[in-house]
């Protein structure tokens, strides 16, 4: 597992890189037709489809809606022009593109740091990279943390001056589709830069290493840069988006860690039970993979004794990428943070003899199907028969029935209450409704489900006034079980104006599930 000498290098040859892009195209593309047409969430995907139609009419992410970094909205917007069409569908083939790249650059790095491997091994490999690739909507925030990976590796296996430039631009990209990503870079990248200049035998020292890194980081963030340069209005929003984090002191809602000596044996059938343990088991393996593989890694540097840079890049990586998944501890948001786990842990494995290597990938793989299997949507309409076939804006898919009836309901108030291209307004979080019927959302949060200032409200309530909605529709949910994440508790001033100007058409029946408005207004 170790010998002289501080990084490894083995052969590669074009025919192995061109083996893990056939591997990358081809698990992308099954995975693609098996689930293109199928699922459906109004909330999170339907922030980014919704966001991405925006950018086609030329609005601006932060300045003008609601979003996270531009970059994810201008790749999907791209996509959707090139291709004639703002659909779901379209905007699916524009993630599995980014997945795509993600994969392969995963794929290639472990190709690069160890010698030829089995072909059953990087089967192994990608159908565990694959099922950790879900949801659909999150595949930029699952792709990215490879993308680092691959970056950081690239840097330990060579650490010349312009690596620490071509590391600084892909952490600074990366910033571009995801300013978390890119903190989560930064410090990858420095723990990374003083692993290699403490007791250097070669490359630059340590200020010269982070000058050049520092200049990559600027020239990667340049798109963010420019627009905050040269856009109207896009300075302040991206400053205000940035004291909002603060504001509210949190980078999301958390949620109790679901650790694996806390699954209730006693009340869960077995299977569940079971799947329980291993995503708990997950949430723990991160942890400890990036404290004891950071201090193992030192140790061997110290001894003077090499060790794979894919494995180093993602020890480097994992602590970082552990906040992202105990930010808010569920399956989506551990997800991307695994991923520096598993391509330290194939690294690790892929230089063990086969008594190691085969039984340890094997139960690798199996745990992460167990985890992660139920969460594709292909999967879940292949298991569910509940799933219904519908039309959402042109392209047929298979979704859950609530997310059909959701989508009927609003369709009937649409031609009731909002016919032609008339806005409606629908709160707290379904801009996907307004994607799939190709509005304009009246209100600049689509996704207001933190607590928000009085000024803000009011700012809201102007823009609720000039849009004019036909129908205003509002979830009364509990998010996470908490009372004071319903709505009338988070926007207090927003939800009342909503109860003093528009009808209530179903306020007579008790606790309804969504409030339902129509406008005391003529129509536009």
């Amino acid at each position: 597992m170790a010998s002289k000498n501080t990084t490894t290098q083995q052969p590669h040859s074009a025919r192995q890189i061109i083996l893990m892009l056939l591997l990358a195209v081809a698990g992308s593309l099954a995975v693609f037709l098996l689930q293109s047409h199928t699922g459906l969430s109004l909330r999170d995907e339907g922030l980014l489809w919704y966001n991405a139609q925006r950018v086609m009419v030329g609005e601006v992410p932060i300045r003008d809606f609601t979003s996270y970094d531009i970059g994810r909205y201008y790749w999907s917007a791209a996509f959707m022009n090139l291709l004639g069409d703002n659909g779901i569908v379209t905007l699916r083939v524009a993630t599995a593109a980014f997945q795509t790249m993600g994969v392969f650059i995963g794929l290639t790095l472990l190709a690069r740091s160890h010698a030829k491997q089995n072909i059953f091994f990087w089967l192994l490999v990608i159908i565990t990279l694959m099922v950790w690739m879900s949801p659909q909507y999150r595949l930029f925030d699952n792709s990215l943390p490879i993308v680092l990976i691959g970056a950081l590796s690239f840097l330990v296996e060579q650490p010349a001056r312009h690596r620490y430039f071509l590391a600084g631009l892909t952490v600074g990209l990366v910033a571009v589709f995801g300013r978390n990503h890119g903190i989560y870079g930064v410090a990858g990248s420095l723990c990374t830069m003083i692993y290699l200049t403490a007791k250097r035998q070669s490359g630059p020292n340590l200020t010269s290493a982070f000058i050049a890194w520092v200049a990559g980081v600027v020239v990667g963030y340049l798109p963010v840069l420019l627009f905050i340069a040269a856009v109207p209005g896009f300075a302040p929003a991206f400053l205000e988006s940035i004291c909002y984090l603060f504001e509210i002191k949190a980078t999301n809602i958390p949620l109790p860690i679901p650790w694996p000596w806390a699954v209730p044996f006693e009340i869960l059938p077995t299977g569940r039970a079971l799947r329980g343990v291993a995503i708990g088991a997950f949430f723990v393996a991160i942890v400890i993979f990036g404290v004891m593989g950071a201090a193992w890694s030192i140790w061997q540097k110290l001894q003077n004794k090499r060790v794979s840079f894919a494995l180093i890049a993602s020890v480097f990586l994992a602590l970082p990428y552990a906040h992202y998944a105990y930010s808010r501890a569920d399956i989506e948001h551990l997800a991307p943070g695994v991923f520096p786990f598993l391509i330290g842990i194939f690294a690790l494995l892929a230089s063990q003899p086969a008594k190691i290597k085969w039984p340890f990938a094997a139960l690798l793989c199996g745990a992460s199907l167990l985890v992660m299997l139920p969460t594709h949507s292909g999967w879940y309409c292949y298991k569910n028969p509940q799933c219904v076939e519908t039309n959402v804006a042109g392209d047929k898919l298979k979704i859950d029935r609530e997310t059909a009836g959701m989508l009927t309901d609003v369709n009937e108030l649409a031609e009731q209450f909002a016919p032609g291209s008339r806005a409606f307004l629908m709160a707290p979080l379904w801009p996907g409704a307004y994607a799939a019927l190709g509005r304009k959302a009246p209100m600049w949060d689509t996704y207001a489900i933190l607590p928000r200032s009085i000024a803000f409200q009011q700012g809201e309530i102007e823009r609720i006034k000039a849009a004019n909605p036909g129908f205003v529709i509002i979830g009364d949910m509990a998010l996470d079980g908490r009372e004071d994440l319903r709505f009338r508790n988070t926007h207090q001033i927003i939800d009342r104006y909503i109860r003093d100007h528009f009808e209530c058409l179903n306020c007579n029946v008790q606790n309804p599930a969504f409030r339902v408005y129509r406008s005391n207004q003529a129509g536009q």
